[in-house]
């Protein structure tokens, strides 16, 4: 009679979340509750940028042209932003990528309030606000493996997405209140007053200087970053993997369209928060995927789910259907991201650490924007299900592809894997050291 109680606790242990991070790591919680704040209100210019320019416009290649105006500066910043990332102080350049991103995000909202606002403001602040993020990236990225132990950096994972989902189901159901409802201008002043409480917090991270012999951001430093990732086929397979899975299946430019097809414009945000539901969901009950050592299969899984329930969406008939096929692609999505996060905190390098993040913002980041445009090209071709429907499928053929390609990666195992023990032993010996350096 107590077997079943018994079994249901450890179920529930399983699928509950591990705050463990947020307990010990006072950098960590302040990162954190930054990454909320600023999440919230950048996720509310998300759904303002590609309403507006749809209003302004009525044009699918328009609101596409978006995100691959952002293509070359995430690409060139975030390698960059990898390098200074490696050689600076963390804490100084998160701070300032802040200021800058504020500076843009109030540009846009000053442009909205003009009486005719400017097509071309969208794509320049676009692109100037992407590759100021794209530098700050790496470095936010890098600190995770600073401030918190290695036996929880899954759940630094879990807990960062959970961070992201949260910003991402709320804000983007109230951008699409707001910016219908009170215009573009509200939603970027929004975003603009997030930057600045953000920029309070941030400002009490500890300093957090390069190594003494850290290598000087330049162009051999980046070649040697590059050299280390593409001797690692298991890290490749991480990147190429999602890059696939971004560039066929990531599709929210079409969402605009997709509600007007409905009719249903009030149920923009709704669109745009669904994968998020989904995630979250995938994250509150994640600590299961604490106890997941073949990280490798378990993103060719997650990621393979994701173009199926994307291309599931293209034949949902009613906007509850389709919300339910986007929120199952989103926890999809988010579990292949939380094993890609363990795997890249758990096996890199501390002094490759920063430019390695920058190779990995241009594989989750450069996914979107490209497949976006994908997106808007094909709706443009055969409509919005065509869109929807082709790239989930092209989706699940590339994932599986290059699973058969790349072994390495499918047969990842963190309790075996070499980079991984060399980096557990070394988090134990400084752990030691620390220990019995005096007070």
């Amino acid at each position: 009679m107590h077997f079943v109680p018994a079994a249901m606790k450890r179920l529930l242990r399983h699928l509950s979340l591990d705050l463990s991070p947020l307990r010990d790591s006072r950098d960590y919680r302040l990162l954190f509750g930054s990454g909320v704040i600023t999440m919230f209100g950048t996720m509310i210019s998300m759904v303002a940028v590609p309403y507006q320019m749809k209003e302004l416009t009525d044009s699918y290649l328009a609101v596409g042209l978006v995100s691959l105006a952002e293509f070359v500066p995430m690409v060139v910043c975030g390698l960059w932003g990898g390098a200074i990332a490696d050689a600076l102080d963390r804490r100084k350049i998160i701070v300032l990528s802040e200021l800058g991103l504020l500076v843009t995000t109030a540009a846009l909202m000053v442009n909205a309030m003009l009486p005719d606002p400017q097509v071309w403001v969208l794509y320049v602040m676009g692109a100037l606000s992407t590759g100021i993020a794209s530098l700050q990236r790496p470095s936010l990225e890098a600190v995770i493996q600073q401030v918190v132990k290695h036996e929880q950096q899954s759940a630094a994972a879990v807990l960062s997405s959970l961070r992201w989902n949260f910003g991402a189901i709320v804000a983007p159901a109230l951008g699409g209140l707001m910016v219908t409802a009170w215009g573009p201008a509200s939603a970027y002043a929004f975003d603009t007053l997030t930057f600045l409480v953000s920029m309070v917090l941030l400002s009490r991270v500890r300093s957090l200087p390069a190594a003494e012999d850290a290598a000087p951001a330049s162009l051999r430093s980046l070649v040697e970053g590059v050299r280390y990732a593409v001797g690692r086929k298991d890290l490749m397979g991480t990147y190429l993997v999602d890059i696939a899975a971004m560039v066929f299946a990531m599709s929210t430019a079409l969402f605009p369209f997709l509600a007007d097809e409905l009719k249903a414009p009030q149920a923009l945000g709704l669109l745009y928060s669904a994968a998020a539901v989904g995630a979250l969901i995938a994250s509150l009950t994640g600590r299961w995927t604490a106890r997941v050592q073949r990280h490798g299969l378990g993103v060719i899984v997650a990621a393979a789910a994701w173009g199926a329930a994307v291309a599931l969406a293209a034949l949902a008939p009613n906007i509850w259907l389709i919300f339910a096929c986007l929120a199952l692609a989103g926890a999809a999505d988010m579990i292949s991201g939380i094993f890609r996060m363990t795997m890249w905190n758990q096996t890199i390098p501390p002094e490759l650490r920063g430019r390695l993040a920058g190779i990995e913002l241009l594989s989750y980041a450069s996914g979107p924007m490209l497949g976006n445009a994908r997106a808007s090209l094909m709706g443009n071709i055969g409509g919005t299900r065509f869109s929807l429907g082709a790239g989930g499928l092209l989706c699940v053929a590339a994932v599986l592809g290059l699973a058969s390609a790349l072994p390495k990666f499918r047969r990842y195992d963190a309790r075996t894997d070499e980079h991984a023990l060399a980096e557990k032993a070394r988090r134990e010996a400084d752990a030691k050291a620390e220990a019995k350096t005096p007070t």
